[in-house]
Order: C-alpha cells, then structure tokens, then sequence
C-alpha cells in the first residue's frame, strides 16, 4: 500500500516523496488519472519473464517504487568512487546498474577497514551465452578488481532442471559450459568460486544447514505471495529461493570464510532477481546473519526492441558469444531495431530517437569512451547519422570485443574449469 501512495504522490505532484514532506493542502487530484495499478501493470518483471509494452523499455523509476529499491544516485557513484580509488565503471557512470539495497552501508564499513564478499549467478539454461549474460559478470570483475575481495559465484542448475524440459546430466553439462564463458571475462582464480548448485549442495553441510534455515522461516504463503507459484508447481520450484539464499550468508563457505557469519554480502544481479534476495533480507536477521546488499541492473535489450529481455532459445534475438564476426553484421543489420525514420530525406531532417535505437542501446552498454558516445547520441537525434552507420559502429565495437572473448575462452581448460569450480581457500585480507 505505501509503494501504491508512493507512485500516486509522484503522478501527482513530479517528484518522489520524502518522509516528514507532506504535500501542499491544495494540491489538485487529477480527475480519471492513471491509478499506481494502471501504471506498473504493463511491465511485468519476474525471474522468468520480463516485458513491457514500452519501446523504451520497463520503467525503472516505477519499478524501483514497486519493488521499494533505492535509485543510484550520483552521489553514490561519486562516493564509490572516492571509496575504491577509481573512476566508476561505465555502467555505473551511464545508470546500467540503476538500483540499490545497503550499498552505502557496505562502503560505511568498508572504509572502517570491515569488507565484505561478492555474489552472483547464472542459470545455465542453454551452451552458449549471449552479450547479455555478461553484464552483470563484467560489472562483478570490476568489483573484485577495484575492492580486491573474494567472490561466488552459483550456477542454479538445480534451477534449470526444475523449470526447463531438460535432464539433470544437460543442466549440469550446461553449467560446465557456461563456466567457461565466464572465467573467460577474467576472474581472478585465487578470489573466485564457482560451484553448480547440483554438485556443491551434497558435498557442503553448511550450505545445505542455512538452505534449511531459510526454508523453516519462509512459509508457502510468502513464496506463492513473491514469485506467484501456484498449488500445481512441483515443490522444488517452493524450495529452490533458499537455495539461491544460501550464498548469501558466508558460513555457507567455511572453505573460504571459516565459521564466520558475520561477512556482509553484496550481490550485483539483474533487478528481476531481487524478488529472491527481498526474502533473502527478510529472514536473515531472524536466522542471525547480516541482510545481503545488493545493486541492480537494467535488462539488456533484444535485437528487436526492448520491450523483452532477450532469450537464449531465439538465435536472432540477440549477440551469442559463439557468432561469428559475420553473424554478428549480418545479425545486427538485419534484425537491430532501430530509431531512425523511413527514408534518408526524413532522418536528415528529424533525425533518429536514440532512446529507442537498439543499436545505440548496446553503444551504451559496450562502448567505454563518454565523449565519443554523446556525440553519437547528438549526430543520430541530429540526423547527422544515419541509421546504417550507428549500425557500423556497433558491428565494428562488437566484433573485436566477442573475437577476443572467444579467444581466452579457447584457452580455458577443462582442468581449469576444475581448479575454479574445486571447494579450497582464496586469498584475501579481511
């Protein structure tokens, strides 16, 4: 009810509400005005599904309202920053991580020398990846980089086997697969853990005692409440949200972290994960451990528009990281949505709307230099660019970028995978 006021007071009035601020007396009501109903209900964001009616893409201020996250504003990029000693990563700079929980609590302790440890997942439901399922990796290696601390990460093929028409053996051959994509965006080994749910659960008591513990204090009612599960669901899809819990909590890791349980956790994730990690914060005080932090990123667009997120079963709706370079020209200008007007005549005239332009969408997520990508912006919402050559800029940004990740994937050996995916000690000074 109070994140329903809340989106209403902003309608209302154009600004978000802060607490002992009431409005004027005489504030006019719009007659007939979109209720806080009307205006979330055309995104739906969920750990499954995610799809808007907007060309934009969801509306992640509403969204933030609704799920009661808070903004990344640039005051925290700025304290980061100071923090960790260095320029903040472009998706923080440019809002791709838009979205908080804690965050100025972790660096509240962080500068009084206490750390913390980082978190992520993938849900390996196919071999090969997509640019996408890198985000929120290349954001977490930057993590590691700048904070110099450890990290976990979950590979949920436990989760897959239980909502996908596939077997146990695929499940975990995929995680194995998919392994490999994401040591290949360059994790340091010593301050990295990657574990499949289907191997580390057996073989780790005390992940499997905090699995339990959230399971005991979270009721059917809440689960079915958060993630709409409904009395025909298998019971795995009920118990699994605490076993994407568990890893929050850093005796779930007594090869890393000993028995302390008193390790802050923070979790970058795409925002339609936060429905797991709002009972994860909901039941860590009652089970004695610290909330999880976490920080949110937007979703990245299909090459058709950003009204969905992309799906590994649709080749065409997105980048792979096994395209070749010709796969990828020929994807983009084929199928990338574009901004731009129907005939050259009328785009030099009114120019293209970036904000819809799923090629100058990727620019944002993948080109580094600021400068270089404003300038982008205003020659495309000028008409000075055509369609056609933004589509060139990001084949020619993409290519290199994907070649070279196949490359250190090729490198990645089988006894790699192993050494990373192996329960031992990492290095770090905590």
């Amino acid at each position: 009810l109070l994140l329903k006021l809340k989106v209403e007071y902003k309608q209302i009035t154009g600004q978000d509400y802060k607490a002992g601020c009431p409005p004027p007396e005489n504030l006019p009501v719009p007659d007939n005005g979109p209720s806080a109903e009307d205006a979330t209900e055309e995104d739906e964001v969920n750990p499954w599904s995610v799809t808007t009616t907007n060309a934009k893409g969801v509306d992640y201020d509403k969204l933030i309202l609704r799920f009661g996250s808070s903004k990344i504003e640039k005051e925290l990029v700025d304290r980061i920053e100071k923090v960790s000693g260095q320029k903040p990563h472009r998706f923080l700079r440019r809002g791709i991580f838009f979205s908080h929980r804690d965050m100025h609590q972790v660096l509240d302790a962080y500068e009084k020398h206490k750390s913390f440890y980082l978190y992520t997942g993938r849900g390996p439901s196919s071999e090969a990846m997509h640019v996408g399922h890198l985000i929120p990796f290349i954001f977490t290696k930057w993590l590691q980089d700048v904070f110099d601390i450890p990290l976990v990460i979950q590979l949920t093929d436990d989760e897959k086997y239980l909502w996908k028409d596939l077997s146990v053996e695929e499940c975990h051959r995929f995680a194995v697969e998919n392994a490999k994509d994401i040591i290949a965006c360059g994790f340091d080994i010593n301050k990295t853990f990657i574990f499949s749910d289907l191997d580390y659960m057996g073989s780790s008591p005390q992940f499997y005692r905090n699995v339990v513990k959230v399971q005991k204090h979270v009721t059917f009612n809440q689960v079915k409440g958060i993630f709409g599960f409904t009395d025909s669901d298998c019971i795995g899809k009920i118990s699994f949200p605490a076993i994407q819990a568990a890893p929050s909590f850093s005796n779930s890791f007594p090869h890393i972290f000993g028995e302390r349980k008193d390790i802050q956790c923070l979790i970058p994730c795409a925002i339609d994960q936060d429905p797991y990690f709002r009972m994860t914060r909901d039941v860590a005080p009652r089970i004695g451990y610290p909330k999880p932090a976490l920080l949110h990123s937007t979703f990245f667009p299909a090459l058709q528009g950003a009204q969905t997120k992309m799906s590994a079963s649709d080749a065409n709706s997105s980048i792979f990281l096994t395209d070749s370079a010709k796969q990828i020209k020929n994807k983009i200008n084929k199928h990338a949505f574009s901004g731009g007007k129907d005939t050259v005549e009328e785009h030099r005239q009114f120019g293209g709307n970036a904000e819809v332009d799923v090629s100058f969408m990727y620019l944002t997520f993948f080109l580094e230099d600021d400068e270089q990508l404003e300038k982008i912006r205003q020659d495309y919402t000028s008409g000075a660019l055509l369609t056609g050559e933004l589509k060139k800029i990001l084949i020619e940004t993409l290519q290199p970028m994907i070649a070279t990740h196949q490359e250190r994937r090729k490198q990645v050996t089988e006894e790699l995978v192993k050494q990373f995916m192996t329960p031992r000690p990492l290095n770090f000074n905590f």
